[in-house]
């Protein structure tokens, strides 16, 4: 029986970290659970393989935030091939094992311990554990890491060596007695693929860019960098990392979530391959009412009571709070925040003339969530209120800036409070969940009780999380840079024109444009949602509609395909 392997710098369960590349690995393996379930593919083992985080402060991360979560996960009894090949590793590094039913198909997970790679002596006993892995890395495929491991990304690129190292170690051992696939996410296991495809193993190695380097470097520019045909990496591309991810030549496969991806490896690295977009996990085929009721109420009252608690008593009515929502890693420029506060800023002259001309209620008001953080924030020091109050000495680094800025478009709350503005922000400088400090609600909790996503990339080379709401039956307003516009595009060319996702050109037209464009489609939905309910929820349906349509089940037969090719 083929084991197929999923790997990946994140293929763990970390507790305090959403989104992102665990988000699609841990969907890659549910999905083909449940193909196996379903007798669509032929039955196989399926094991995640990643980092294991022992405690905080295990991490390269200089804030070290992350720690391993293994709570929820069985116990790992393992035997035969497996357990051989866990045994060749068993004097290099600490291993956790875990296993978790998925779909009723047993997944096992092998976590590697990276942190003591440089105190453990290697076979030779001539060099460290790590200085042994570096050596072999120059021989196989000329990685330079005397010079490397001096930058300030030092310890990242060593850790992603050593967890390559392990996982190709491990592939390799498994290959000799069966049948084996390696499926690697991202640059920081890429070197894993390539070490066994210099020592020759057997295994069938692919290697999946969500998006390069040079290209997150260049940002909002790779698209000229693009059209100029100009390969030079941008300055300060950490090249270290860089080279990790141009191994990606040696994969027998290489894929791309989205043509951008598939364009921006083409010139910088000169590697090409197949396109396979991200999916999405939806679990329900209609719209639950209730949960977006129950959580835009949650949010209006904790939005009404904490204005009227901190700003000077300012009473806002409940249901005249309209919530939208923006979520993002912390790259301002990138994802295209200084548009969305001009955008927002425009918004709000709109409404102001629709409320003159009595077309809106004058009491009503809108209310943006901006999602976006450098880490978890210590609950414990968050006041109350938070983060409707939110004191300067909580932020640190672009979340200070960004917080400026609002300042600087006069989109705080007090502003609108003051009867300057009927729209406002709120800075949301935490990794949402059930136990965040603040709303305490999860990410499709927030989604499903907005009325409206926003999501203005500059450079996004995917975007799941326009799909992640409009799952929950939530409309979203993307920019065409976005990947996923390029999948709506070809979504409606199938199913006609719907209004569940406005797709605005940021690429071809003019700024001013791009920026009106952001603030009537926001003020599409939101007068729908005021003044014509059934077009909203119609509206609402079509965003559904798109998210199954987008599911995993077809990108995951085509890894399948790839992996057993």
């Amino acid at each position: 029986m083929r084991y197929i392997l999923i790997s990946g710098e994140e293929a763990g369960p970390i507790s305090n970290k959403l989104g992102g590349i665990w988000e699609v690995i841990n969907a890659e393996a549910e999905t083909l659970a449940y193909l196996i379930k379903k007798g669509e593919i032929e039955e196989c083992n399926i094991i995640m393989l990643g980092p294991y985080y022992r405690t905080h402060g295990s991490d390269w991360n200089t804030d070290k935030s992350r720690i391993t979560n293994l709570n929820g996960l069985a116990s790992s009894e393992i035997d035969g091939s497996v357990k051989k090949s866990i045994e060749k590793l068993g004097e290099k590094c600490d291993i956790k094992l875990a296993s978790a039913k998925m779909e009723g198909v047993n997944v096992g997970y092998i976590l590697f311990d990276t942190s003591s790679c440089a105190g453990r002596s290697s076979e030779s006993r001539e060099y460290s554990l790590l200085n042994e892995i570096k050596k072999e890395a120059y021989e196989l495929v000329g990685l330079d890491s005397l010079i490397y491991e001096k930058e300030s990304y030092g310890k990242e690129y060593e850790h992603y060596l050593a967890l390559s190292y392990f996982i190709s170690t491990f592939a390799n051992e498994l290959s000799l007695s069966e049948k084996v696939s390696l499926h690697c996410h991202e640059f920081g296991v890429f070197y894993a693929g390539a070490r066994l495809k210099r020592l020759g193993s057997g295994v069938i190695n692919v290697a999946t860019l969500h998006a390069t380097i040079p290209g997150r470097g260049w940002g909002a520019k790779v698209l000229e960098k693009i059209a100029s045909n100009d390969p030079t990496w941008p300055p300060f591309t950490p090249v270290g990392l860089a080279n990790l991810e141009a191994l990606a030549k040696y994969a027998d496969h290489a894929t791309f979530v989205g043509d951008s991806t598939r364009r921006e490896a083409k010139l910088f690295y000169g590697i090409d391959g197949l396109m396979v977009r991200n999916g999405i996990r939806v679990r329900n085929t209609e719209i639950d009412w209730s949960k977006k009721e129950r959580n835009l109420k949650r949010i209006q009252e904790f939005l009404s009571n904490n204005i009227y608690e901190y700003y000077d008593g300012k009473e806002i009515i409940p249901e005249k709070i309209l919530p939208i929502f923006t979520i993002s890693r912390i790259e301002l420029k990138n994802k295209g925040y200084p548009d969305l506060l001009k955008a927002l800023t425009l918004l709000d002259r709109i409404i102001q003339h629709h409320m003159a001309e009595g077309k809106i209620d004058e009491d009503s008001r809108v209310v943006c969530f901006l999602i976006t953080a450098h880490g978890p924030k210590d609950k414990s020091k968050l006041p109350k209120g938070f983060p409707v109050y939110l004191p300067d000495e909580l932020l640190v680094g672009e979340e200070i800036r960004l917080k400026n800025m609002v300042y600087e478009h006069k989109l705080h709350v007090k502003d609108m409070i003051s009867g300057r503005r009927v729209i406002s922000t709120v800075l949301y400088p935490t990794w949402v969940g059930k136990d965040d400090g603040g709303l305490n609600m999860t990410v499709d909790e927030v989604a499903s009780a907005c009325i409206v996503g926003i999501f203005p990339s500059k450079y996004d080379p995917f975007l799941l999380t326009g799909l992640e709401a409009a799952k929950e039956g939530t409309p979203v307003v993307i920019s065409r840079v976005c990947g996923f516009s390029d999948a709506v595009r070809e979504w409606r060319l199938r199913e006609g024109l719907m209004g569940g996702v406005i797709v605005v050109d940021n690429v071809e037209a003019p700024y001013l444009e791009t920026l009106v464009d952001y603030a009537m489609g926001l003020e599409s939905m939101t007068k729908n949602y005021l003044r014509d309910r059934s077009k909203y929820r119609m509206i609402c349906g079509e965003a559904l509609h798109l998210a199954i349509d987008m599911d995993w089940i077809e990108p995951v037969k085509k890894y399948y395909q790839i992996l057993t090719s």
